[in-house]
């Protein structure tokens, strides 16, 4: 692991213990636990459509999108961005999407439709599909940096991206999975032995993940985080 790496990977286990602070005095971390134990998927959307965990998010080509305007159902359509970055919808016809934030087209779209069709239209954009997002792997890992990521992508996939868990030094039960979900900071700790057998599913990764790989043998902060959170309550082991 590179001096830059290192210092990276110091940089995440710090935000990590942040999290056991904000517990310890009350903030508002959450419980990693979803239904069936698993992290839960990011709340995509804000009360304005906005994408949620990364509100300067812009549209690229291949997103899919779900537009809706509300109380004309007829015009509530799914689209997906063309290499130009254009979507077509009822009435208006032609747009570009691409390059823009969830507000700034949702923002466009109400001007278009308000100019001679709807009074006032409440439109909402919803990305389905995201094919230019992006997650951080860190820690053990053949090459620590941030990575693209298209359509549904899961967490062996992610580390493979990465060239893979350095078996030397990875310990393969403290894959940590760090999200932002309705706002909050949410993780959860993955063993990946049991992902690869089967045992446990092997859990999605969203844009804006962040992934870290632990040390095997080493009682660093990242470590004692691990040992520390699950009987606090603030993630969940798998």
């Amino acid at each position: 692991m590179t001096q830059m790496h290192r210092r990276l990977f110091h940089l995440t286990c710090m935000s990590l213990m942040l999290l056991l602070a904000a517990c310890n005095s009350g903030g508002g971390v959450r419980s990693g636990s979803a239904p069936g134990g698993a992290l839960q998927a990011p709340d995509t959307t804000t009360a304005s459509g906005a994408y949620q965990g990364a509100t300067d998010y812009r549209i690229g080509a291949q997103d899919l999108l779900a537009i809706s305007v509300f109380g004309v159902q007829e015009l509530n359509k799914e689209v997906r961005v063309n290499s130009n970055g254009q979507i077509s919808l009822p009435l208006i016809g032609g747009i570009m999407a691409g390059g823009r934030t969830i507000p700034e087209l949702e923002a466009d779209l109400a001007k278009k439709y308000s100019d001679g069709y709807l009074q006032k239209p409440q439109v909402s954009v919803f990305v389905k599909e995201f094919t230019s997002q992006r997650v951080t792997l860190e820690g053990a890992i053949a090459k620590p940096g941030i990575y693209p990521i298209t359509g549904k992508t899961t967490l062996i996939q992610a580390i493979a991206l990465a060239g893979g868990v350095d078996d030397k030094v990875a310990d393969l039960s403290g894959i940590v999975v760090m999200r932002q979900v309705d706002g909050k900071r949410m993780a959860a700790a993955y063993d990946l032995r049991k992902v690869r057998k089967g045992v446990v599913e092997d859990p999605l990764i969203y844009g804006d993940d962040i992934i870290v790989i632990e040390q095997s043998a080493s009682k660093t902060a990242l470590r004692r985080f691990i040992e520390a959170v699950p009987a606090l309550g603030i993630f969940t082991v798998l």
